[in-house]
């Protein structure tokens, strides 16, 4: 039996089970944090050229894209959706795998829940599949994907291909097909992000758009290459270097990885979140003034300094990656959220003078530790020569240091209020953290088109 037998396999056999209480809570807290991605990613220049590119395709169909109150067909909402919500950099994470699998996941089978009018609940059980069965493929090719590809385009096309065949209700054989037909669409180069360019956010709708088609086609009869994660030519052999194929399955079924997501805290790239919570560390702990700020040296890892490499960032693009200037921000303004990279921030001559403080280099044990640990150390020297150091061996939001409900839920009322009013937030977060029978069209009635 190939790997992806084996999934297609796993797929059929949660059909008409139950997930426990604790599993489906952390489901709703991912598909919560979508919805704040996705609502803050709506009025986005990126967002109002996807409405002017797909312009024939909306007024028609059942499925609901934010940012406007025309519905258009199920690819495309997926494809719209799943780069909304990642123009933010809001969207989750999972550590293990350095990947996003909210976006390509949970875009995909939010359309089709949408156009079948499907249940929340539903919904729910097929983003748990989802996450379940692409988090471990992420998993198991770190870290050299890393190195060229974008896991969230490449991992998230099994993801969406994963939850949109439970939600269809395929059988093994058809579930085999619909990742194998997925997979020979992966794709997502990481320097899309070593450059200020717009295609970024582009690779996880694609993935989501992929996975979704993959899925209705093999329902009507089309197959694909069972091998193809592990065959000679396939994703394995093409996409990094001794993909751990033997540790695939480990636990599968009786753990859930949804219920070990990081969910973002800042609002830039999370390579960079060790070192602002290191900072947030040394604010909280010691009589910082920031106009005497002699150095501030940042040791991270490898990954950090190559992907968040910009110093004196013109563009919200390059401020989300520069680890220089989100340190900084976080001593100015006191959070990097959405503010941080608005016009007056990046303008902001403090911040900017702060930066030329910031010494970045590599340091070993951090790096030894990366992708399993996101880790920085930080030291903070003034101007008396008194030196404030931390070790931040995790990220706030990891799996061992989780946000709290309360903290996720303010995430999302901090990004949603200025989009949909105080209200509509409110209503969508209580229909979200609740168990529910409505239909997923319920949701999008409460957010589709509105946006300021």
């Amino acid at each position: 039996m190939t790997l992806l037998e084996e999934f297609g396999r796993f797929i059929e056999s949660r059909q008409g089970k139950s997930f426990s209480v604790t599993t489906m809570h952390h489901a709703r807290r991912a598909l919560l944090d979508w919805h704040g991605a996705l609502i803050a990613g709506s009025n986005a220049d990126v967002a109002q050229m996807l409405m002017q590119a797909y312009v024939e395709e909306l007024g028609v169909g059942k499925c609901s894209v934010a940012g406007t109150t025309q519905k258009t067909f199920s690819r495309a909402a997926a494809f719209m959706n799943g780069t909304i919500s990642h123009i933010s950099e809001f969207d989750d994470i999972f550590r293990d795998g350095a990947y996003h699998p909210a976006c390509p996941t949970i875009s995909a089978a939010f359309s089709l829940a949408e156009s079948r009018d499907d249940s929340i609940e539903s919904l729910l059980a097929a983003i748990i599949v989802g996450y379940e069965v692409s988090t471990r493929i992420s998993k198991v090719i770190q870290p050299s994907h890393y190195e060229f590809f974008h896991t969230t385009g490449t991992a998230g096309v099994f993801g969406a291909a994963a939850a949109c065949s439970y939600l269809l209700g395929l059988n093994a054989s058809q579930a085999c097909n619909a990742l194998a037909t997925a997979g020979t669409f992966a794709s997502g180069l990481q320097q899309a992000f070593r450059s200020d360019s717009m295609t970024k956010p582009m690779h996880p709708g694609h993935a989501a758009e992929v996975g979704l088609n993959a899925a209705l086609v093999a329902q009507a009869g089309m197959t694909g290459t069972p091998d193809l994660l592990e065959g000679d030519a396939g994703f394995g052999a093409a996409l990094c270097k001794n993909p751990r194929w033997s540790e695939l399955f480990e636990g599968l079924g009786s753990s859930w990885n949804i219920e070990q997501m990081t969910f973002k805290n800042h609002g830039c790239c999370g390579h960079n979140f060790p070192a602002i919570d290191a900072v947030s560390h040394l604010l909280s702990q010691h009589p910082i003034d920031a106009q005497e700020i002699a150095h501030i040296r940042v040791g991270a890892y490898k990954a950090s300094n190559e992907v968040c490499k910009y110093v004196h960032p013109k563009t919200p693009f390059e401020a989300k990656f520069s680890l220089t200037y989100t340190v900084s921000a976080r001593i100015v303004l006191g959070r990097v959220r959405e503010k941080a990279f608005l016009p007056d921030a990046l303008g902001n001559q403090e911040i900017y003078a702060l930066e030329d403080k910031v010494q970045l280099f590599i340091d070993q044990e951090c790096a030894e530790k990366f992708p399993l640990h996101r880790s920085a150390k930080v030291e903070i020297e003034m101007q008396n020569g008194i030196v404030y150091k931390h070790h931040q061996h995790t990220r706030h939001g990891d799996p061992d240091e989780p946000l709290t409900d309360q903290e996720l839920l303010d995430k999302f009322i901090e990004l949603t209020e200025p989009r949909i009013g105080l209200s509509r937030a409110q209503d969508l977060s209580d229909t979200l953290l609740k168990p529910s029978s409505a239909p997923v069209s319920g949701l999008s009635k409460i957010w589709a088109g509105v946006s300021n």
